[in-house]
Formats: C-alpha cells, structure tokens, sequence
C-alpha cells in the first residue's frame, strides 16, 4: 500500500509540476495587449479633427449636430500663406442668387469658385455626393443640389486618410439654418460628404461661429503631423450675424482682411506654402468698427491642432 501510495504523490507532484509548466508557458507566448488608450486617443483626436469626414461613397453618412457651436444671433505660427487680400462681399437675395429646379444657388461672388473649378462642375459635384450619401433620406435635408447655396470650391489634398486629390464644394441650405454640406469629390466622382446641423442654438454662441466641423478644409490628417503635403489649399468657413460687417482670418503668416460675407456665413481661403501649428485665427468686427469676437477668447474654439 504504501507503494501505491508513494505512486499516487509522484504523480500528482508531476501533474502539479506540468501545471506550472503550461501556465507559465501560455504566459510567454500570449501576445501583449493592444494599447487600447493610445489608439482610443489617436482616434478621438482624428474624429474630432476630421470632424465627420467620409472616406467614400459607400461609407453611410454620419450627421453632426452643431449644439454648442449652432447659429445664434444673441450674445455674445510657424508657416507662411499665400493668399491675397479679398473682397468682403454681402450680397442681398437676387434673381441670380435664388436657387432653381434645375441647381443650386451661385456663390455672391464667383471669385469663391476657385483653381479652375466652374460652377456648373461644383453644382455636378455637388449633386453626385448628395445621391451617392442618400443625404435626403438619412438626415431629411434637401436630396437636390437645387435646395442649397454654392459658397465655396477649391482643390482638396488628399493625406494618408483620404489619399488622392480632388475638389471640394461647399453649399449650405438657402435659408440660415447653420445647415451645411462639404462635398468631396476625385476623379469625377463622389468621395464622401460632411454634413453639419446648426438647428440647435447655444447660449454660448456669439455673433461669429467658426464651423466646429470643417476642420477638412484648412488640416490634413494628424497622422500626416510633420509632413503635410504642400502647397496646401485651405479654407475657413463659420455662421456670422447681420450685425457683423467685416470678418479677418489670420492663417499661418498672412491674414485675409475682409473674409468674404455671403448670406450669413464667411469664406476665407489661400494657399499655405508650409505646415501650421494653430487653426486660423478668426475677428468679427460690427459696422462701427468695433470687435466684437475673437477666437482667442472663445472657450468653445479648439486654436492647437493636433
């Protein structure tokens, strides 16, 4: 018996013993894990950066609500730019500036249809991104390109997010809503779109909004950080209330004074020949001169970029 005995213990130790061994060997060959905070952070930042930026066609369409950022009419550096000075432009309604069945409303100026880019090619371009992204039957605004404003075209860069480059076009919905569509499009077709909703004012938003969405239009992708591609076509667009006549964007080195003024929303462009740290700086000024903003001072404008 005891035999048997001393069997039975040399056998659980040995069992014991290969326990230890497998554990401890799982232990060595599982993989380490994936730094689930880094990578939620690079993705938070790209989101919030790239706003809701749609790599192509077929990804479904995401609508951001403005909130904090809405239209409201209450209260309220290292690089270089090209751009020239502009001319402020607030243009009334008109026969030219309504919008029609068959398209959408002309820019107050063509002078915001830039590098080469024909209204009737920004109308097109328009068109195919609002099909492409069923924008009417996912966010109930106007599925024809005939129920927006054209406000701005111009060159888009592609970057390691959206490689390849294209055009942009800006339209926003004829009535001052802060509602607004940046379309995308490459070689003749639709690369996605990004829609913003300024339905629901805030408190806290003053007489200029810098759209909080359209960082597309003057950033490349934070994983590009150091290495933009260049010359860069950029772009500033925001709300901005009647009382306010005379919008300044400063970009890099250069500053565009007067922004133009289109129907309730500024437009500033240029061309930036090196890459930037901070996002435009952005002045409001009433018809007495006055300012009456500034983004250095608006808590809800991000000015660091990634």
């Amino acid at each position: 018996m005891s035999g048997e005995r001393h069997v039975d213990e040399a056998g659980d130790d040995f069992e014991e013993r290969l326990r230890e061994l497998l554990v401890r060997d799982a232990d060595i060959v599982r993989p380490a894990p994936a730094p689930y905070p880094a990578i939620r952070r690079q993705g938070m930042a790209e989101r919030r950066h790239r706003m809701t930026a749609v790599a192509a066609a077929l990804v479904a369409l995401t609508v951001v609500p403005v909130g904090a950022y809405a239209w409201a009419g209450g209260n309220g550096g290292k690089g270089s730019d090209t751009a020239a000075p502009m001319t402020s432009v607030s243009a009334p309604a008109s026969p030219k500036s309504t919008t029609s069945s068959s398209g959408p409303a002309r820019p107050a100026s063509d002078a915001q249809l830039l590098d080469g880019i024909t209204f009737t090619q920004a109308a097109e371009g328009l068109q195919k991104c609002l099909d492409a992204e069923r924008v009417s039957s996912i966010t109930g605004m106007p599925g024809k390109a005939s129920g927006y404003r054209i406000i701005l075209a111009a060159k888009s860069t592609g970057d390691s997010n959206t490689p390849g480059d294209g055009f942009h076009v800006v339209a926003v919905q004829d009535k001052r809503t802060g509602s607004r569509v940046i379309c995308n499009v490459k070689d003749g077709k639709a690369d996605g779109v990004n829609i913003s909703s300024g339905d629901a004012a805030s408190p806290e938003a003053g007489l200029v909004v810098p759209d909080p969405n359209a960082a597309d239009l003057y950033m490349q992708s934070v994983i590009d950080k150091g290495k933009w591609k260049l010359p860069f076509r950029w772009a500033a667009i925001g709300y901005v209330d009647p009382s306010v006549t005379r919008v300044t964007v400063s970009y890099g080195d250069s500053t565009v004074d007067p922004a133009v003024l289109d129907h309730g929303w500024y437009i500033a462009y240029g061309t930036l020949t090196e890459e930037v740290e901070l996002a435009p700086h952005v002045m409001g000024y009433d018809a007495a001169g006055k300012l009456v903003y500034d983004s250095d001072t608006d808590k809800t404008y991000d000015r660091a970029l990634p």
